[in-house]
């Protein structure tokens, strides 16, 4: 494994932002979104603060599946632009300080691809062997697969050959047979070709469906799936020395914990923390602090070239799944009761906004703790100015809607009639007219400025990404009170109050030296000094927040 140094690791305090280029802005007024659109908007992004750009699939697709179901990893979706426009896409936002990281998806290609079209001519086809195939369909159910409302079993019979073929996912993507050298060899052109195009890097999308057996062929003596994983990593940091593989992987900790790698790191360098995002919504139903806590007390160390990605919500449903059946149905009654805000009896397909009323305070807090809390913080485009969903949308894509940047027509994303637009823009309270980027960039008192001084905190501070948490005893349940450290002996406070009721904490440091203070990072730089015995007491409004970093008496003042 390459020896990587600190000053390659940048994903550990970046900001990134996920957009999807059909739904972000329309250049060419046709009623898509284009790159050309996401080359505009590049000055935005810097202004917001955004350190990353995630592209969501921009590649040829067959239509079925929002991007996800490829027909060609080198290519570019015609209606988005071209290979040309990418290249001066990821060269604008290098100019302005941002990476571009790129959504792919190596488990499944679409069943218009080439090589699937080609694999069941016949059982002897040379691609035949890039899909997995039985001549028997194996057990499976709808508690098998990830869509279970639109399949009933991992496996669908292809009648020409009279054989079945894997998908995890819907039957029209077909996955890929990570065990075959060849489709190892495919992967890793596309990888460095994209490399080649200016990427830093990659979301790989649902990783553990990757290495998922499930009748697959080969002996598992000789496919090691998690010594593939690293293969691939040291792929890509031999392509580009500090590339980073975010990963998505919903799974319980311990399982998480593979994907990472060894003690070297020698895996993904960052994933998902789908198991604290579950138990910050569990909390915020409850207004209880504690399940959240135990989760971050129960996240593993990681070695120091890997991270967590905290994030309030992403562009799938909100899923639900790792939590209690009781636990899960806590959260449904608080922020989608009616069965059309649920989406597969596990998560909900709501964004944060409309889930809390649009209470501006409890907002505020939940991305406060975001951006507080160990691991780097990922906003999925809209949520910047608190926008929510279209349910009259279906399914996942109610989350999915054109981003709102004025009060005009289709909000500023496009000129062209609603009709032609990818998805219709909610109305009421979550309208454009109401809700927008113009008119928030015009209010210094909006969410906006609000997002936008935080990622500014967040980054004068970039010991977070680099600290570990550490839970304050504190008598309150509904309070969050946690210490990012870092061994240089930075340390920060941070409080988060679940609750409406104010309340005075306690807060100790043990390590803290007389002469101490805590100076108020999002209020002004307010000093507050700690006794001979590192206490101090403080205040927190209903659903407040504060970000408190210790200053030592050897310290230079904090500007």
């Amino acid at each position: 494994m390459r020896k990587i140094e600190t000053g390659d690791v940048w994903w550990k305090n970046a900001v990134i932002y996920c957009a999807d280029i059909e739904t972000f802005f329309d250049w060419n007024g046709d009623g898509c979104g284009d790159i050309r659109g996401m080359t505009e908007r590049i000055q935005y992004l810097n202004d917001l603060g955004v350190t990353c750009l995630w592209l969501m699939p921009f590649y040829p697709t067959a239509r079925k599946d929002d991007g996800y179901d490829i027909i060609d990893f080198f290519g570019v979706d015609p209606r988005l632009g071209n290979l040309g426009d990418f290249v001066e896409l990821v060269r604008t936002a290098r100019s302005n300080g941002i990476r571009v990281i790129v959504d792919f998806v190596m488990n499944h290609t679409s069943d218009a691809h080439p090589w699937f079209k080609s694999a069941r001519r016949s059982k002897d086809d040379p691609y035949r062997d890039y899909y997995v195939w039985s001549a028997t369909k194996p057990k499976s159910g709808k508690a098998d697969v990830v869509f279970p409302d639109e399949e009933d079993s991992l496996w669908e019979l292809d009648r020409k050959t009279n054989e079945w073929y894997l998908h995890h996912f819907y039957k029209h993507q077909p996955d890929l047979n990570i065990a075959n050298p060849a489709v190892q060899e495919e992967i890793s052109r596309t990888l460095g070709f994209w490399l080649e195009l200016g990427v830093s890097g990659f979301r790989v999308d649902a990783v553990p469906f990757l290495f998922a057996r499930d009748g697959a062929p080969g002996d598992p003596g000789v496919f090691d799936p998690n010594k593939y994983l690293g293969d691939v990593r040291n792929f890509v940091t031999r392509r580009l020395g500090d590339a980073v593989l975010l990963g998505e992987v919903n799974v319980p900790f311990k399982d998480q914990k593979a994907f990472f790698g060894g003690p070297d790191g020698d895996g993904l360098n960052m994933q998902f923390d789908f198991i604290g995002m579950q138990a910050m919504y569990l909390s915020l139903a409850r207004g209880d602090a504690r399940p959240l806590a135990k989760s971050l007390r129960q996240r593993p160390a990681l070695d120091i070239t890997s991270q967590w990605a905290n994030f309030v919500r992403n562009h799938d449903e909100l899923t639900l799944d790792k939590l209690t059946d009781t636990e899960r149905q806590e959260v449904f009654d608080a922020f989608g009761p009616d069965p059309d805000m649920q989406l597969y009896a596990r998560g909900l397909r709501r964004r944060l906004p409309s889930m809390l009323g649009g209470d501006d305070r409890r907002m505020r807090m939940v991305y406060s703790l975001a951006f507080s809390l160990p691991g780097t913080p990922v906003l999925f485009y809209g949520e910047e100015i608190g926008m929510a969903e279209n349910l009259d949308v279906p399914g996942r894509f109610a989350v999915r809607t054109p981003m709102q940047w004025t009060d005009e027509d289709n909000g500023g994303f496009s000129t062209a009639p609603k009709r032609r637009l990818p998805r219709p823009l909610p109305d009421g309270l979550y309208g454009p007219d109401r809700v927008n980027v113009a008119d928030q960039r015009h209010d210094h008192r909006s969410f906006w400025w609000f997002i936008r001084d935080l990622i500014y905190t967040y980054r004068q501070q970039p010991e977070i990404g680099w600290s570990a948490p550490e839970i304050l005893k504190q008598p309150h349940r509904a309070v969050l009170a946690h210490v990012c450290r870092e061994k240089s002996g930075w340390a920060m406070v941070a409080l988060h109050n679940f609750g409406s009721e104010s309340c005075i904490v306690p807060v100790q440091l043990e390590d803290a030296l007389p002469g101490c203070v805590l100076v108020d990072l999002l209020d002004g730089l307010t000093e507050h000094p700690l006794d001979d015995n590192g206490r101090i007491e403080l205040g927190l409004e209903p659903y407040g927040y504060r970000w408190l970093r210790l200053r030592r008496p050897e310290d230079d003042p904090i500007i």
